[in-house]
């Protein structure tokens, strides 16, 4: 199963505090191991919600609206995208990982969605486009 394994954002990281050297080496060395342990298939930290933009959908109407956003507790810092073999596993290696943020910080772990979950409404057609799709990204890899 693949799994978010989502950063939640703090105070610090929305002002942009950088980690420290201690913080990027421990957490260079806990990638490592899941890169090495074949859990790893993406990863990366997130600058500030100041430097993004959100696009609100109503109907056909399209509103963006500039960063910094409200309710720190909501944001995302960073994430990782894992394969692993249940949702235990995944709490298991979250376990191991360094405390990302000075502080006390948070970490949430989601499933995501796989194509035999949409049941009878993914129709071929669709199955076919989505791994057309997930072998042109994995070409550019």
């Amino acid at each position: 199963m693949r799994v978010m394994v989502i950063v939640k954002a703090t105070k610090d990281s929305e002002a942009g505090v950088m980690p420290s050297k201690e913080l990027l080496t421990a957490m260079g060395n806990y990638n490592e191991e899941l890169v090495k342990a074949g859990i790893m298939l993406a990863g990366d930290g997130l600058k500030p919600s100041s430097q993004g933009k959100r696009v609100r959908f109503t109907g056909s109407k399209r509103t963006v609206i500039d960063g910094p956003f409200a309710e720190t507790k909501e944001l995302i810092a960073g994430y990782w995208m894992w394969q692993v073999r249940s949702m235990e596993e995944a709490v298991e290696w979250l376990k191991r990982c360094p405390n990302p943020m000075p502080g006390e910080s948070e970490i949430e772990i989601r499933p995501v969605y796989e194509m035999a979950d949409f049941g009878e409404n993914f129709t071929p057609e669709a199955r076919d486009q989505e791994e057309r799709l997930r072998d042109k990204i994995a070409a550019k890899k």
